[in-house]
């Protein structure tokens, strides 16, 4: 598989330093029409069974919350890629990209349905043996039992090795006996089935995981009282000398940590996909006030000030769409047909950059849409009388989910400068043609079309991200992973860049007008960007003669010709205000 990787595909981070061709890139509009189907059926269920629960689940109706969960079984919205074998439909990454967006509409339930079918199911599809998966996956993919995932401890978070809960194996080997608490578990109160990772006999190297069921001595402590997602339930869970079968271990002993990241990269691209439901019923709720809400005579849609505001809220929810469908089009086309579920694991790990990303850019776009939300509410929208103000308050966890921001923006370049020193990413040879070319005549081509121009702009961005990101491990080495300022800056510029040709890659596929103006707004803003971010970080590498030479390399890598991104955004604008939705 991995000559086959090295062949025929882009691998994993790639991008920065390679162009994909523009028929090998996935947007939203090359959707099936059995995908948009299953797309309509999901958001029927979330729009008419729901949202109209919402309110009995934020008060902790949670056997509302197991109804709907089971209606989503019956639906086949739960087991949507989970093979047929094991009740599932045996769909491809992109269907289930499709669903989880549609849930991204139900507020709290979302999480409720993505702990239940993501993280709590997949520990069990991809490691667990062939008797965990007949045994769990058929009524988990039903409805018939809900699941829930447990990792964080109140004294480990991002740092999930630092877990203090045990698994001592007894003395015929025949069962594991867990201790410990774990914190922060969605559908904690009233799951069946625990999937629990424990050290085994305290061991860091052992840290492994587990099928749990719910007993007496596995149990759910007190709901959490949270600011969102109200609607979802969150509690600790309780491990007291709690017994299971020795073949309730997922994959060895030792694995739990391989376990707990890919499977937290799944979580990455599939967030990307739920924000970005979040912001399209965002946008539709805040488009009918501003053409209902009257100011002086007239609709507030029709203001400057308000245009801005509806526009960059639609290109930025654009933006997010549009990595989201790019990166899970990579991982169904190099999963291919027929793959067993190693293969789908290991496809999804290569694009682990990518996922972080979409993690990233997307929770932070969906922050700045219920935002100006908010704003655009006026007083109104912080009351809990209107949907801004519910909107503002879920919104806030998708940052630190599925590993925070932080977290996830110092394993993008950190994932980056080890594939490079492996040698399995050329990006070290990259950075020295970069070099070459940064010493040899400057040629500036004349800019064509509008797209021609962006084009320009985004390889130089590319260059930019290499620039920064070689700097860097030239100057750190080894000590790279502790310069957490330098590689969340890095991060940024990664993620502009990814975010930019992303746009550039779908405006150009698509031949669309709103497609061309969101994505030239875009990636002149992002531009901007990435030049004050870059010079921020080599400022913090370098200083004297080497910090003039990085710098006058930055001006010349990032000459962009500035667009009338007022008369762009009015066109969006326009756009919106007239049909009411998102308008892509």
């Amino acid at each position: 598989m991995e000559a086959q990787m090295e062949k025929e595909y882009m691998k994993g981070g790639e991008f920065l330093i390679a162009e994909q061709a523009l028929a090998d890139v996935f947007t939203p509009e090359d959707l099936t029409e059995e995908q948009r189907m299953i797309g309509d059926t999901t958001r029927e269920f979330v729009d008419n069974e729901v949202q109209p629960q919402l309110p009995a689940m934020e008060n902790h109706a949670w056997e509302v919350a197991r109804d709907l969960v089971r209606k989503a079984g019956e639906l086949g919205l739960l087991g949507a890629t989970i093979p047929e074998e094991y009740g599932g439909l045996g769909l491809d990454q992109t269907s289930g990209t499709v669903i989880a967006e549609m849930m991204g509409r139900g507020g709290g339930f979302g999480t409720t349905f993505g702990a239940h079918s993501s993280i709590g199911l997949l520990p069990i599809l991809y490691f667990g043996s062939e008797e965990l998966k007949k045994t769990w996956i058929p009524k988990i993919v039903s409805g018939e039992l809900v699941s829930a995932y447990c990792l964080t401890e109140s004294g480990s978070g991002s740092d999930a090795l630092g877990a203090k809960t045990t698994a001592r194996l007894t003395d015929d080997s025949q069962h594991y006996v867990l201790s410990g608490e774990k914190m922060f578990i969605s559908n904690g109160s009233f799951a069946d089935v625990y999937i629990v990772f424990a050290k085994v006999d305290g061991e860091k190297e052992k840290f492994s995981a587990f099928v749990v069921p719910r007993s007496d001595n596995c149990r759910p402590g007190a709901e959490e009282h949270k600011m969102g997602i109200k609607s979802s339930s969150t509690t600790p869970i309780i491990l007291s000398d709690c017994k299971v079968p020795a073949t309730n271990l997922i994959g060895n002993v030792g694995d739990g940590a391989k376990i707990a990241f890919n499977v937290l990269n799944v979580g990455r691209f599939k967030l990307g996909a739920s924000v970005t439901g979040g912001c399209k019923l965002a946008i539709r709720e805040t488009v009918r006030y501003a053409n209902e809400r009257q100011q002086f005579g007239k609709p507030i849609s029709s203001f400057g000030a308000i245009k801005h505001k509806l526009a960059e809220m639609a290109i930025r929810t654009w933006i997010a769409e549009s990595i989201t469908y790019r990166t899970v089009g990579m991982i169904d086309a190099l999963i291919g047909d027929g793959a067993d579920q190693e293969r789908k694991m290991r496809s999804i790990e290569e694009y682990a950059v990518e996922s972080s990303i979409n993690k990233v850019a997307c929770s932070e776009a969906l922050d700045y849409v219920v935002d100006e939300m908010v704003q655009i509410f006026g007083g109104y929208g912080y009351s809990a009388d209107y949907p801004a103000e519910k909107a503002y308050r879920d919104a806030r966890i998708n940052r630190i989910f599925e590993g925070t921001n932080e977290i996830n923006r110092m394993l993008i370049p950190g994932m980056l400068a080890k594939r490079a020193v492996k040698g399995t990413l050329p990006i070290i040879s990259a950075a020295r043609r970069l070099q070459d070319e940064l010493l040899s005549p400057s040629f500036d081509p004349a800019g064509g079309g509008p797209l021609d121009e962006a084009a320009k702009a985004v390889a130089g961005m590319k260059k930019v991200a290499l620039m920064v990101l070689g700097t860097a491990m030239q100057t750190y080495g080894n000590g790279l992973a502790d310069e957490q300022e330098v590689l969340s800056r890095a991060a940024d510029v990664i993620i502009d860049v990814y975010a930019a040709e992303s746009t550039l890659l779908r405006a150009t596929a698509a031949g669309r007008p709103l497609h061309e103006a969101a994505a030239r707004v875009f990636v002149n803003d992002a531009a901007a960007r990435v030049e004050a971010t870059a010079k921020d970080a080599l400022a913090a590498m370098a200083e004297g003669d080497m910090l003039r030479t990085l710098t006058a390399a930055l001006r010349r890598l990032l000459k962009v010709t500035p667009v009338n991104t007022v008369a762009l955004r009015r066109e969006l604008a326009a756009a919106l205000a007239e049909r009411r939705v998102y308008p892509f």
